[in-house]
């Protein structure tokens, strides 16, 4: 019965490790787009301002997470060769951000087995049945926006989004490591430098 029972134990663990390394290939970083105006003249952008007020200031004062969005973002822009000019910026750059609560639920087969008593084989058999295994998981999803902006045209000339799963325990420290990380994947996505850099 101990070497049956072996042999049952080799497809179970099996099945357990390919769903492991799935799982891991699913916990990844943001989902990053972009969008771009076709339209736009990026050979004329050089310098660069914050729009006011930030669609994440929008209450009317800045707190800890905006001011952290708002150097990160500084921080692409200048490494981009942007200068940043109050007075007479060719772009603004706009931020947003926010946290919404959602609920995973997954289905997933799963095979246990029942055993019994054969008399006709005088031994114990093993009976393979199948189950769904329902699963629900609530976690808090978090978007960040960068929007840049035709100063003169007052027009949208390119947007980033970064959508992901977000944690709320995580220390000021974490946050403002996954607010550098996150703005760095969106800029990424963004193709253009400074007019003349």
């Amino acid at each position: 019965m101990a070497r049956f029972n072996r042999h049952l134990r080799i497809p179970r663990i099996a099945f357990l490790l390919v769903l492991a390394t799935l799982l891991a290939a699913c916990a990844t970083g943001p989902r990053v787009s972009s969008e771009i105006d076709p339209t736009a003249d990026f050979g004329r952008y050089r310098t660069f301002a914050f729009y006011s007020p930030l669609a994440i200031e929008a209450r009317g004062y800045s707190t800890p997470t905006s001011n952290r969005l708002r150097d990160a973002a500084r921080a692409q822009m200048e490494a981009r060769g942007y200068v940043y000019d109050e007075r007479d910026p060719d772009l603004w750059v706009n931020l947003n951000a926010y946290l919404q609560e959602r609920t995973d639920v997954t289905t997933m087969p799963e095979v246990d087995y029942s055993y019994y008593y054969s008399y006709r084989a005088r031994a114990y058999v093993a009976v393979p049945y199948w189950r769904d295994r329902t699963d629900v998981r609530r976690y808090t999803e978090g978007t960040l926006n960068v929007d840049l902006v035709d100063a003169r045209q007052n027009r949208l000339v390119w947007t980033g989004v970064a959508v992901g799963r977000a944690s709320r325990s995580s220390t000021p420290a974490e946050r403002g490591a996954k607010i550098d990380s996150a703005m760095a994947e969106i800029f990424a996505r963004y193709p253009h430098r400074a007019a003349g850099r």
